[in-house]
């Protein structure tokens, strides 16, 4: 019997995907058999995967298209060191000098200090006080603050009398 090709069996195999894993999280995923076969087991795992791919083609860009930067991050910081130097004593006085360098001394009863405050007030136009009225000014009117705050009441005892 001589064998004719038409005779001969061709045995035929036929493959059908019934499942595959999700591309995010493993598990499995059905099909059907129609359409194209699913990727994902559910919409926020689909997702999910699209945000990752589109953030790696972001970054993937290069930076003058908005992708992400290489190089290493650098900073820079500026560092303020403040020294604060301890408040010592204050110093003695110095007696007080006349413009000439000479020692003066200063009024001694109230007397001496109303004719020394208007000699003051004579020389503000004098050429040596003049550049310095200011400073005068303010003094005299720290001095007349500190005088008024530690007068004593009418009818009441000094204060350190007893």
């Amino acid at each position: 019997m001589s064998e004719d090709s038409t005779d001969r069996e061709t045995p035929t195999t036929r493959e059908r995907l019934v499942e595959r894993s999700c591309a995010w999280c493993g598990e499995p995923v059905a099909y059907s058999g129609r359409g194209r076969p699913p990727r994902y087991c559910s919409a926020a795992h689909r997702r999910r995967g699209w945000e990752l791919r589109t953030a790696q083609d972001r970054a993937e860009r290069p930076v003058s298209d908005g992708g992400q930067n290489r190089a290493p991050v650098r900073e820079v910081v500026q560092r303020t060191v403040v020294v604060q130097e301890p408040v010592l004593a204050r110093p003695a006085p110095r007696p007080a000098q006349r413009l000439s360098g000479q020692l003066y001394t200063l009024p001694e009863d109230a007397v001496e200090w109303v004719e020394a405050l208007a000699a003051l007030r004579r020389d503000v136009t004098n050429p040596r006080i003049y550049p310095f009225r200011e400073q005068v000014a303010r003094a005299c009117e720290r001095t007349a603050l500190a005088l008024r705050a530690g007068a004593p009441e009418p009818g009441q005892p000094e204060p350190g009398a007893s």
